[in-house]
């Protein structure tokens, strides 16, 4: 294997987890959803 390669990797990925977590905390938060009757007959 060429020098470097799992260095390179380990890189690619923590630049895409930092760019994916970046992303994540301007999302507003899910709204919760409306609760289904148990039985669905009524």
């Amino acid at each position: 294997m060429a020098d470097g390669y799992l260095e390179k990797h380990q890189q690619d990925y923590e630049a895409r987890r930092e760019a994916f977590l970046r992303r994540q905390r301007h999302l507003p938060p899910l709204k919760p959803r409306p609760q289904r009757p148990d039985d669905e007959a009524l």
